[in-house]
């Protein structure tokens, strides 16, 4: 259970970066961009990926090209989700984001439907309703609206678990090994990045950040370590995957909502609380029933 819980410190510390960051006046957006230099290194020399014998014509290149777009677009998002809704309901909208590769499953590959299943996507459902669509925060100068409070948290919750399918499309094709596909992947979206830096220089007008470079580079360290970590886990519990999910998911949950609470005093109401509670009871019983 030790990668578990590194997965999960990684996890939630990559979200508090980008708090962080909001905080000092770095800008966020530039901080999404360096993050993959980062992990694209980390991924070459860590678990250096056989790029020689791939099978280069079956490579799904509209499956790759869907997720370089979607990986940085998501990390604003994010960012974005946190500075208006904060840690707590962001980290809940990621973790529920399986909702959706489930309800895929069913009516989209003709997966059997169970009753607890069922039961865990209901819950969840109720959860998302519960913890993200409320707000006793003060509202943000720039997002006097309160439709900006579930907006980002809706939108994380949906491309995540668009995210998840796909990534799971990449997985069927076994004639490329996972980790090759993961770095095809990563490089693509490092060069969306940098196109997307150059808006934002160039049209945006943002300045360029040296700040903005450091938290990058740091984030990808734990971006990286998150995924890193996650596989171990499932290497080192091959006959309990189920063990590797629900911890991961309601270890996320759990410690984000207490960094948030506690080091970033978000206030949340007993109905957002009931909502972290009700995703957690969601994960288990799909888990385990």
């Amino acid at each position: 259970m030790i990668f578990v819980l590194l997965s999960v410190i990684c996890s939630v510390t990559v979200a508090v970066l980008l708090k962080l960051g909001r905080q000092n006046g770095v800008e966020t957006k530039q901080v999404i961009v360096w993050n993959y230099p980062m992990a694209v290194a980390l991924t070459y020399f860590v678990l250096k990926p056989d790029l020689k014998s791939l099978a280069w014509d079956d490579m799904p290149v509209t499956l790759y090209t869907f997720l370089a777009v979607l990986l940085p677009g998501m990390f604003v998002f994010i960012a974005l989700s946190i500075r208006y809704s904060g840690l707590v309901k962001t980290e809940v909208a990621q973790r529920l984001s399986l909702f959706i590769p489930l309800l895929a499953s069913f009516f989209l590959f003709h997966e059997k439907m169970e009753g607890h299943k069922m039961l865990g996507i209901a819950t969840g459902l109720l959860a998302i309703l519960c913890s993200i669509g409320w707000q006793r925060n003060k509202p943000s100068r720039l997002a006097t609206d309160s439709r900006y409070k579930a907006r980002y948290p809706m939108l994380v919750f949906i491309g995540m678990g668009i995210i998840d399918i796909l990534f799971k499309q990449v997985a069927l094709h076994v004639s490329i090994p996972y980790i090759s596909s993961m770095f095809i992947i990563f490089v693509m979206a490092m060069f969306i990045a940098m196109l997307l830096l150059l808006y934002f220089l160039f049209v945006e007008r943002q300045g360029f950040s040296k700040k903005a470079v450091g938290y990058g580079l740091v984030l990808g360290v734990f971006n990286f370590c998150n995924i890193l970590f996650y596989m171990k886990a499932h290497r080192a519990l091959p006959e309990n995957p189920s063990v590797v999910f629900t911890g991961m998911n309601i270890g996320v949950i759990s410690l984000g909502a207490l960094i948030g609470v506690l080091f970033f005093k978000e206030r949340l109401s007993l109905l957002n609380y009931l909502g972290i509670a009700l995703s957690i009871v969601s994960v288990l019983i799909i888990a385990y029933l």
